[in-house]
């Protein structure tokens, strides 16, 4: 995930300076420079923006009265050559507050602190399902509905409640797909679901109407991920 960014000052060099800094930091996508306020607002009332670095002293309207006219500003890291503005700025909520010349180091402590707080903010839901190509028409699945996975030479079966499908693809590939803290690799050839496991019987687990094997050296940590503390005892 990056932050789509964009640089807003008067002078050229430090525009240039700027999206340098931008390009050499992985979290940020550098999408427009801008010389003044105006173009900028055309720019965010038809793009969405993450992260503004945006100069104070401009002709025409400072950086700070354009950050007061925005109704749900992104966030704003100020970018100048005046340190004097620092209070003011913070009554605005920016990220940080950079005084001209910046640092490579300066600048991404900065970027970092809007990347953070940007995650904070908009935490990333992961997907209850994947795509899989099979019988040559790509499948949707949900995690949910898989039982387990059975290993066939270069093939995986995988078995849920209402179909088997058989996919082109390697259980070790098959295993770095799966959310590790829902399946596990129990036998060489078989990963199960973790809450779809109906019973355990010496060497082997129940699950719906099929029956696992696990391997002997993968037992105890088996039986620790699917029993763990929930076993009732006398």
């Amino acid at each position: 995930m990056k932050l789509r960014c964009i640089v807003i000052d008067d002078e050229p060099i430090a525009r240039k300076g700027m999206e340098e800094y931008v390009a050499d930091v992985s979290y940020l996508n550098h999408v427009g420079s801008f010389e003044n306020t105006q173009d900028a607002k055309a720019y965010l009332s038809a793009h969405v923006v993450d992260l503004i670095l945006l100069d104070i002293r401009m002709p025409r309207q400072s950086g700070i009265d354009f950050l007061k006219e925005l109704k749900d500003p992104p966030l704003v890291i100020f970018t100048t050559a005046f340190p004097q503005h620092a209070l003011e700025s913070y009554e605005l909520n920016v990220i940080d507050y950079l005084v001209k010349p910046i640092s490579p180091e300066r600048f991404k402590k900065a970027t970092q602190k809007a990347f953070d707080y940007y995650q904070l903010k908009h935490p990333q839901t992961k997907p209850d399902f994947f795509f899989i190509k099979c019988n040559q028409q790509v499948e949707k699945i949900l995690f949910n509905e898989v039982l387990f996975v059975e290993a066939m030479q270069n093939y995986c079966i995988i078995h849920t409640l209402a179909r088997k499908l058989i996919c082109y693809i390697t259980l070790t590939a098959m295993l770095e797909k799966l959310p590790k803290d829902r399946f596990m690799k129990v036998h060489k050839s078989f990963i199960v679901a973790l809450d779809k496991v109906t019973g355990i019987g010496g060497n082997s687990l129940k699950i719906s109407s099929s029956v696992v094997p696990i391997s002997r050296n993968l037992r105890q940590e088996v039986l620790g991920n699917i029993v763990g503390r929930n076993l009732l005892k006398r």
